[in-house]
C-alpha cells in the first residue's frame, strides 16, 4: 500500500518524506494520511516483539516511501541507551489502572518518544528528496517539546533549531532544561506572551512567503518539530499498540478485548495518535480526553463548539495550558468526511472569530471520545490519594488524566481495562508534586531541595536529566516580544532583507 499525505485544507498531496520535511502544508493545513492502514499482523504476534520491532512494523505502514533499511536505521538510532529501561515505555498497574510511562527518555517527558526519532526521519527525508538547504526547525513549546526537540537535533549536521517558549508559562525545571541546552545549532528564546501567542507566530512565519524567500536565498528552509509534523505523530501511534501488547503478553487481557485510553492533552497530538491506533484496528473502547481548567477540549467534546475566547489560565500542568489545539484540525478533517474545503472553513472561522461549531453529523462521529477536565484541587487530591494508597508518584499532567479517569469511571461504572498515558516524570514538576503529597514539607525549599525531598518520599532516584542541569551553565538568555519573533529568527540565521 502506497500511502500519500494530503493537506487538511486543499488538494495538496505529498509523500511521507515530503510531509516530514515540510512540516506544515504551504496552505497552512496539516498533512494527514490518505488512508489509515491496518495493523501489521495479529496482536498476539506483535505481543512477542520488542518496542523497536513493533515501531518498525507500525511506522512502515505509514511511511511507505522509506525503505525498511532506512526505517530500521532511524529506529536503531532513536530507541537505544538514551532510554533508562530496555522496555522503552513500561506499563505500571496501580489502583485499578495501567500507567504507560512515557518519560524514560533523555528529557523525562513523552515528547522523547517521537523527538528521539524525528531528527533521523528528517535527515533521511532530506536525502531522499535531494534537499541541499540547511533545515531550520522552528518550534513553539509549552514546556516539553522544546527541550526534547533540541536534545534530538543538537549538533545534527545540516540543521538549526530555534525554540520559542512563554517566559512565565513553564516550570522552573522545564526552563532550566531549555536554557542550559548544549549544541552549536540550538537557540532558545523566551517570549513575553503565552504558548498560543508563540504557536500562532510560528505558524505565521511558516506561511510568510516573503520570509520564506529571504531565508531561501540565504540557504535555509523551515520545518517543524511540533506535533503538527506527521513525523511526530506516527511514532506516537507505536506506544499505544505496544501498551496493548504488553497487557496481552502479561495475560491481563485476552486478544480482542477492548481497553480504554486516557490521555492528558492540550495540543491534541497525543490522543490523536491513540485515535489512529484505534482506526488501525487496535481494540479500543473509549478515548478519554483529559483537560485542565483551560478545558477548551473538554467543552468541545461536550457541546460540539470549539471556543478559544476565554481566559487563559496558568496551571500546575503547563504543557496543557493551551487554547488553540492545533492537532484537532486533523480530527475535524476526518469527521467532516475527509473534506478539506469544510475543514478549511472551520479553521478560517476559528482564526477570524475565535470559535466554530461542528454539525450534528460530525458530532455523531465522535462517539469514540469522552472529554473531561479536572481542577487544580482535583488534580492535587488525586495525586495525593494515589500516593497514599500505593506509594506511586505521578506528575501533574498525568494527575489530570488520573482525576478525569476516576471521575469517568465513577460516573459510568465502566470497568474496561484502562491505560493512562503518563506523560512526564514527577521530578520535572517536583514543586507541585511535593505540594500535593506532602505540602507541610514543601515550604521554603528551592527547586533542587524539592527534588531531593521527592526522591526521599517516592523512594526513586532522581533521573539523570535532573542531575545534569544542577550545575549546567545558562547558555540562552534572549527574551523578546511576540511581534519581534521573525526578526529574532532572521538575526540568528544571519539573514538580511
Amino acid at each position: 500500500m502506497d500511502i500519500r499525505y494530503r493537506s487538511t485544507r486543499s488538494n495538496t498531496y505529498v509523500t511521507a518524506s515530503e510531509a516530514i520535511l515540510q512540516g506544515l502544508s504551504e496552505d497552512g493545513g496539516l498533512f494527514v494520511p490518505t488512508e489509515i492502514p491496518s495493523l501489521p499482523g495479529s496482536l498476539s504476534e506483535l505481543a512477542s516483539l520488542s518496542y523497536q520491532e513493533i515501531a518498525c512494523r507500525v511506522m512502515s505502514r505509514f511511511l511507505t516511501d522509506f525503505t525498511e533499511d532506512e526505517l530500521r536505521a532511524c529506529i536503531r538510532g532513536a530507541y537505544d541507551s538514551k532510554f533508562d529501561t530496555p522496555l522503552i515505555a513500561p506499563l505500571t498497574e496501580k489502583d485499578g489502572a495501567w500507567y504507560l510511562e512515557l518519560y524514560h527518555g533523555s528529557t523525562i517527558a513523552f515528547k522523547d518518544m517521537a523527538l528521539s526519532i524525528l531528527p533521523y526521519l528528517m535527515t533521511t527525508a532530506a536525502r531522499k528528496n535531494g534537499e541541499d538547504k540547511k533545515i531550520v526547525i522552528l518550534t513553539a513549546t509549552s514546556g516539553d517539546t522544546g527541550k526534547a526537540a533540541m536534545a534530538g537535533f543538537a549538533d545534527v549536521p545540516g540543521t538549526e533549531i530555534i525554540v520559542f517558549y512563554p517566559k512565565d508559562g513553564v516550570s522552573h525545571i522545564q526552563e532550566k532544561q531549555m536554557v542550559t541546552q548544549r549544541g552549536s545549532n540550538t537557540h532558545v528564546i523566551a517570549i513575553n506572551g503565552n504558548f498560543d501567542d508563540a504557536q500562532s507566530a510560528v505558524k505565521r512565519m511558516f506561511n510568510d512567503r516573503e520570509m520564506e524567500e529571504r531565508i531561501g536565498r540565504a540557504g535555509f528552509r523551515f520545518s517543524s518539530a511540533n506535533s503538527i509534523n506527521i513525523g511526530r505523530l506516527v511514532p506516537q501511534i507505536v506506544y499505544y499498540v505496544y501498551a496493548y501488547c504488553q497487557l496481552l503478553s502479561s495475560g491481563n487481557i485476552h486478544e480482542g478485548e477492548k481497553i480504554n485510553i486516557t490521555v492528558p492533552t492540550g495540543n491534541f497530538g497525543n490522543i490523536l495518535a491513540a485515535y489512529y491506533a484505534k482506526r488501525m484496528g487496535l481494540p479500543v473502547n473509549r478515548l478519554i480526553c483529559a483537560s485542565n481548567t483551560n478545558r477548551v477540549l473538554a467543552d468541545f467534546f461536550a457541546t460540539g463548539e470549539y471556543d478559544r475566547r476565554r481566559e487563559f489560565i496558568l496551571t500546575s500542568s503547563p504543557s496543557m495550558d493551551i487554547l488553540i489545539s492545533s492537532n484537532l484540525e486533523r480530527l475535524i478533517y476526518h469527521i467532516s468526511g475527509d473534506d478539506p474545503d469544510r475543514c478549511r472553513g472551520f479553521m478560517e472561522r476559528l482564526a477570524r472569530d475565535g470559535d466554530y461549531s461542528i454539525t450534528d453529523d460530525m458530532r455523531a462521529k465522535l462517539t469514540d471520545f469522552r472529554g473531561g477536565f479536572a481542577t487544580e484541587e482535583e488534580n492535587f487530591a488525586g495525586i495525593r490519594a494515589l500516593y497514599e494508597k500505593t506509594g506511586y508518584v505521578i506528575d501533574t499532567h498525568t494527575g489530570i488524566a488520573n482525576a478525569v479517569y476516576r471521575c469517568y469511571r465513577e460516573e459510568t461504572g465502566d470497568e474496561t481495562p484502562t491505560v493512562i498515558a503518563s506523560t512526564a516524570s514527577p521530578f520535572k514538576f517536583a514543586g507541585s508534586v511535593v505540594g500535593a503529597i506532602a505540602p507541610e514539607k514543601a515550604n521554603g525549599l528551592d527547586d533542587f531541595a524539592l527534588i531531593d525531598l521527592l526522591s526521599e518520599l517516592s523512594g526513586v532516584k532522581e533521573p539523570a536529566a535532573i542531575t545534569d542541569i544542577r550545575t549546567a551553565p545558562v547558555r540562552h538568555r534572549t527574551v523578546c516580544d511576540v511581534k519581534d519573533m521573525p526578526a529574532e529568527v532572521e538575526r540568528i540565521l544571519g539573514v538580511r532583507g
